[in-house]
Formats: C-alpha cells, structure tokens, sequence
C-alpha cells in the first residue's frame, strides 16, 4: 500500500449558471451551449421549453472558468496553451491516485492535466474532453480529471458521456457539489424521477447556498418540462426565491427570473412583472429581462366603478 498522506481536495469550485434557465427555442429542450452556431440558431425563438445553461467555476482559486471573459480563443489549430504548473492539490490528487505507478506517469499526466485545465480555462471545451480522457484512463481514480472530463463533456450537450463521470467524481470524493450538474443531465435525457432523487441527495449534503439553488432550479426546470407549472412555482416559493432582498446575490436574479417565467406561463402576469423588475433594478443588463418586461408590456389599472371616483355607495 501506498504510504502517501490523503489529499486534501479543494474541488473546483461550487458551479453556477451562466445566466438563468431561460425560455428558449428550438425542437429541443436541452442542446448546445449558446455560444456555438447550433445555440445560436436555436436561441432565435422562445418556445415553452427550459434549455440549461453554461455550467461554470464561481470560486476564484484559479480563475478562469468563473472570471469575466478572457482575451479571444486561439484559432483551433495552435497547440493549447498550458499553465506553468499543476496546482499543487491536484498534483497531490495525481500522485496519490496514481500510486506506485507515478514515476513513470508523472511528466505526461502532468503534461497532459495541465494542458487539459488550460483548454477548458479556455472554454475549448472539445480539445479538454480529448486531453482529459488520456489522463482519466490512465489515473481513472483522480477526482479532478473525471470533474473536468465530465464538464468538458456537459458543455457539449454529451449527457450520457458526462454522466459516469460525474458518478465517479461523486464516488471518489462524497461531494454533491456537481449534483445540479447530474440532475441537468438526467433532465436532458428525459429522467425526472432521477432528478428528483439526486435533488433529495444533493439537499441531504449540505451543500454551499450557491450550489443547493442551481439544484432547485434545475428541479423546477424538470417539473415544468413534464406540465407541472404548479410543482415548479411550490418547489421555488417553499425555499423562499420569491423574498425580497436587499442586496440580492447572483443567485437571487437567478431564482427571481425563472420563477418570473414560471409566473408568466402560469397566468400571473403581474407577478411576472413584478420579478423581472425587481431583476432589472438589481442588473438592468441581466439575460433577457428587458425584453421580458417589454413583451408583457405596460401593467392594467383597474377600471374603475361609475362611482368609484367620488367614493359612491
């Protein structure tokens, strides 16, 4: 047995939505990230369908992912630019995983971990995916290599792909904090009932604030792509996304916009209104939220009775 210390995982950070679960178009409900020609196409029109959005890193241990954009992609035909060096806890995580088999392993998966993190820092979400495989079938028990394979494979619209990854990561590390991930997998693949039970998982864990509300956003997301308006709105109001807060979070914008759209196909224009004003006041640039308001268009008053004007009986 291996006489290494344990790795103390920092993970790569909590995920978050890069925008809400928005109302888009297209035959499909899930598809590719908007950033690409086929996400583009679709994003034209809305229909009554919930897309998922670009998952991403919030933490700022290494930057990147999370951070505001960067400078322009290379062209596909440079080699990937690769950090200087591993971050020393996964170079731990490598060593420890890869065993007595590390000496002879340690320059390519090195190699080729760093050049993968650099591809999907670079949101060159392909080149990661066949970078990172070489690295998890040669390290299959490193936690940070199946992380990154199976989000490299999610940005791509690849569910089944991505999903035993992400089981492995889960299993390798007891963490839930790429559940909401699972869950907008399964919910691509037409699985509510394994929504709902990695839901209840994801809540038992936990997990940080940010995380637990992606998780409740894909959930109502689900409940309203099988008709249920109503589960959807209870699973968000229950939690409280409906509150007014005062200095709302990104995660506040995020749960007041879905269920805003919620509101709206359930009938409930002026709560609709209600939310994305409360969205627009916070981040007046935030997703759609001035075209929302726009296609709602201005509030009905009240008519008033023959007498209402004087205070008749």
């Amino acid at each position: 047995m291996s006489s290494r210390p344990p790795v103390v995982r920092k993970g790569w950070g909590s995920v978050a939505r890069r925008g809400a679960s928005t109302v888009r178009g297209g035959a499909e409900s899930h598809g590719p990230d908007a950033d690409t020609p086929e996400g583009r196409r679709r994003s034209r029109t809305r229909t009554e369908e919930f897309v998922p959005e670009r998952w991403v890193r919030t933490d700022a241990r290494r930057g990147g992912a999370g951070d505001a954009p960067g400078p322009p992609r290379p062209p596909s035909h440079r080699t990937v630019q690769a950090p200087s060096a591993l971050p020393p806890d996964v170079a731990n995580e490598l060593a420890s995983a890869a065993g007595p088999d590390w000496n002879h392993l340690r320059d390519r998966i090195t190699e080729r971990m760093a050049a993968g993190i650099g591809a999907y820092e670079r949101e060159r979400f392909r080149d990661a995916s066949r970078i990172l495989k070489t690295v998890v079938d040669a390290v299959p028990s490193a936690p940070s290599a199946r992380e990154l394979l199976a989000l490299s494979q999610y940005h791509q619209g690849y569910w089944k792909a991505a999903l035993p990854n992400l089981e492995a990561f889960a299993a390798l590390t007891g963490s839930v904090d790429q559940h909401p991930v699972r869950m907008d997998c399964h919910r691509a693949l037409g699985r509510p009932k394994r929504v709902e039970a990695l839901f209840e998982e994801l809540r038992r864990g936990s997990p940080d604030p940010e995380v637990l509300s992606e998780g409740r956003l894909v959930l109502a997301g689900t409940r309203a792509d099988n008709g249920d308006l109503e589960g959807a709105v209870r699973v968000l109001v229950d939690a409280g996304a409906g509150r007014l807060v005062r200095n709302p979070a990104e995660r506040h914008l995020r749960q007041w916009y879905v269920l805003g759209d919620l509101m709206e196909r359930s009938g409930d224009l002026a709560k609709a209104r209600e939310l994305f004003l409360r969205v627009r006041a916070a981040d007046a640039d935030a997703y759609d939220v001035a075209d929302r308001l726009e296609s709602l268009g201005p509030p009905t008053q009240p008519r008033r009775g023959p007498n209402s004007s004087r205070g008749g009986r």
